[in-house]
Parts: structure tokens; C-alpha cells; sequence
């Protein structure tokens, strides 16, 4: 028999809790998986590594987490917040925005990442405080929390693309793309189609993506295509030959010597690790030292 939360958790649209406040039956949810949710820490450490980057301090960071991941952030202790929402609680009709919603939660991958400045912080905050409030007070009527949310979404959409835009040209071309990589990777899976659509040559987006991303652009198709596979792997009901084919490989050898050469595992051996993790730590989302 289901707890209280978790019956509630799979009829709820939206969920929003204080991390502190965050009971472990929402996170050992299986119903989880089908939320975007929003992790925002507080004048906190990242939970994933920034040395590279060279700002490994506290301060506001806001992780975007897509539905059907692959990994969770282990967010035990932390202070901050947590917003979780169906897909079918926004606006369908609204194209636009579910395409920018769509990228910002799958431009880095598994999860993205911004920091926070001061001021939008305490625009978000403000926000994101009216959002609260009408969660409490709501009931059945959601239209307002749906208003509020869509303003709170708008808000993140905003700062994200000040951050992939705001720089320079080369970073610019970067976010384009991954945005085009997110459209084309199931079935265009060559450097020079990139490229064309970027106006530049092969061999000048590699350089670009290699400086701002230490990979090249073919090593971020098989990336984009061996988290598709994980997610499928974990949260379908498809077998591994069927997962083969829907991911544009003739089969099934072919694919797990694709997977086997980019994670060091075989499609059954991710699969085994994987539901033996779950089962260890159903609660915490592990990075990829835990899970390949």
C-alpha cells in the first residue's frame, strides 16, 4: 500500500518542498521520474564539480533536472529548495516556450547547472516566494500557480541564455549546437551537418568545441547518444535490442559494442549495476562514479 505523500506525489502536477523538509518517500518515489524538477541551493558548495572552472565556492546554484534521469544529486543536508512539475502542468499550446523549457533542463546533458548572481537570487526569490504561497493555498484551482510558475520558468530561461550568450561568439555557437544536437542526434550523426547549419567548417567548430568543451563533435553526439540509451535502459520497458533500434542501430551487437567502447560497461552490465543501485541507494541521486 502506497504512504499518504506517495499517493499524493502520483496525482500531483506540482511539488514543492523546503530541501530540509523533503520526506524520503517523495524521494523513493518511482513516480519521480516523470517530473522536471528544480533543485536550487542556498549559499551551498555545487553538488557537482566546478574546479575545472575555477569557482568552487558557495553561493546559489540552481540545477535543472529533466525527467527520466539517469543520475540523482545526492542533496542530503543541503539548504534550499525543491520544485518538481509534470510536463502536462504547463501550457501545451504554448510551443515556444515548451521548446525552451525542453533545452534548459537537456543542454548539459543528464542535468544543467547556472549560478546564481545576487540579483537574480533575489528576483527569483521574490518569484519563487509567490510561488510557494499560492502552492499552499491553491486547492483545485491552479491557474494562478500556473501563471506564477510559467513567470518562474521564464525567469531561469532568461539567465540561461545570458549565460550560454552573453560571452562571446564561440560561445554562442556552442549553445547553438547543442541546441541543434538535441533536435538531430537520432538521426543525423556526422560533424559536417553541424557545421553547415553553423555556417562554419567541420574542422572550426571541433577547434570551437574543444576549447569551450574539451570534446569534439562527434564525441558529444556519441555522449548525447549513450545518455539516451542509459535513460532508456533504466526507465523503459524496452529490451536491449529494442532500444538498439530505436536509437538508429542495425543491432543489437552493434550497440553494445558502441555502448561497451564509450562506458567501459555492456548494455546488460549498466543494466544490472544500475537496478542493484537502485535498490542500494534509492534516495540519492549518484554522479557518474557511481554509476558509468
Amino acid at each position: 500500500m502506497n504512504s499518504p505523500i506517495e499517493s499524493r506525489l502520483a496525482n500531483a502536477m506540482i511539488f514543492i518542498r523546503n530541501l530540509d523538509n523533503c520526506p524520503p518517500s517523495y524521494l523513493n518515489d518511482p513516480g519521480r521520474k516523470d517530473f522536471f524538477e528544480i533543485v536550487w541551493l542556498k549559499n551551498e558548495d555545487p553538488l557537482h564539480d566546478t574546479k575545472s572552472h575555477g569557482f568552487d565556492i558557495k553561493g546559489d546554484w540552481v540545477y535543472l533536472i529533466p525527467p527520466y534521469r539517469v543520475h540523482q544529486l545526492n542533496k542530503a543536508g543541503k539548504n534550499g529548495e525543491l520544485l518538481s512539475f509534470k510536463r502536462d502542468f504547463l501550457d501545451e499550446d504554448d510551443k515556444e516556450f515548451l521548446l525552451d523549457i525542453f533545452k534548459i533542463f537537456n543542454v548539459q546533458g543528464e542535468f544543467s547547472c547556472l549560478r546564481l548572481d545576487t540579483g537574480a537570487a533575489t528576483d527569483l526569490g521574490n518569484v519563487y516566494q509567490l510561488l510557494q504561497n499560492e502552492y499552499q493555498e491553491a486547492g483545485d484551482d491552479l491557474v494562478v500557480l500556473k501563471a506564477i510558475l510559467k513567470v518562474f520558468l521564464l525567469k531561469l530561461i532568461k539567465v540561461k541564455e545570458q549565460e550560454f550568450t552573453g560571452h562571446d561568439i564561440h560561445q554562442k555557437r556552442v549553445y547553438d549546437f547543442l541546441m541543434l544536437l538535441e533536435s538531430n542526434y537520432l538521426n543525423i550523426r556526422n560533424t559536417d551537418f553541424y557545421a553547415a547549419k553553423l555556417d562554419i567548417s567541420s574542422k572550426r567548430l571541433n577547434q570551437i568545441l574543444k576549447e569551450k568543451l574539451d570534446k569534439t563533435g562527434m564525441q558529444l553526439i556519441h555522449d548525447r547518444l549513450i545518455l539516451e540509451a542509459k535513460r532508456m535502459i533504466i526507465h523503459s520497458e524496452y529490451t536491449i535490442k529494442e532500444i538498439a533500434f530505436q536509437l538508429g542501430f542495425s543491432d543489437r551487437p552493434y550497440f553494445s559494442r558502441f555502448f561497451k567502447k564509450q562506458t567501459g560497461q555492456t548494455p546488460d552490465e549498466f543494466q544490472k549495476q544500475s537496478q542493484n543501485h537502485l535498490k542500494v541507494k534509492h534516495n540519492t541521486l549518484s554522479d557518474s562514479s557511481s554509476i558509468h
